[in-house]
């Protein structure tokens, strides 16, 4: 099956998730998620959808839904519930898989989230072990004043909602 996919398939099948698996990577050892992330992931959506058979309908229901998920993750930043740059790459994959696919990304992010949020809790009421308090990734991780790597739970999620959305349809096709 995947053999005949051509390179729009390839491209689909690898653009979205490395992506995302660079903003979870980067988010972990960073805590921070740069905007060419999100923008690429934008740019990326607006190169592909012509090509994977979205009509103007469904590409004005993608862009209602990134914009509403952008202005709600803003409204979230705003109040300190979330990053700025969270809220961005919840938008670009909001735009990537259009409704209903975004309530059920979000809603798996929010369950994957509150788990390494609880997870992350708990790592931070035990000492770090001497032979990796050299790591300034980790230190960063176990400080209490800092945040949670929220990009980690919405990478996870969309990576598991990826295979049902429509650009997979449009691979075996």
């Amino acid at each position: 099956m995947f053999s005949d996919i051509g390179f729009l398939g390839l491209v689909l099948l690898v653009f979205f998730p490395a992506a995302m698996a660079f903003a979870a990577s980067s988010d972990l050892f960073t805590m921070k998620i740069s905007n060419w992330v999100s923008l690429a992931l934008a740019g990326g959506f607006f190169a592909l959808a012509p090509f994977a058979g979205f009509d103007l309908q469904l590409f004005g229901q993608h862009l209602a839904v990134s914009a509403l998920v952008l202005a709600i993750g803003f409204a979230c930043f705003s109040v300190g519930w979330m990053g700025g740059a969270d809220a961005k790459i919840a938008a670009a994959v909001a735009l990537w898989f259009g409704w209903p696919a975004t309530f059920e990304f979000l809603l798996v992010a929010s369950i994957i989230g509150g788990g390494l949020t609880l997870a992350l809790l708990s790592f931070r009421h035990v000492p770090l072990p001497a032979a990796v308090s050299g790591q300034d990734w980790l230190k960063r991780l176990h400080n209490a004043g800092n945040g949670a790597p929220f990009g980690i739970a919405l990478a996870a999620s969309a990576l598991l909602i990826y295979p049902n959305t429509f650009w997979m349809a449009a691979i075996v096709r």
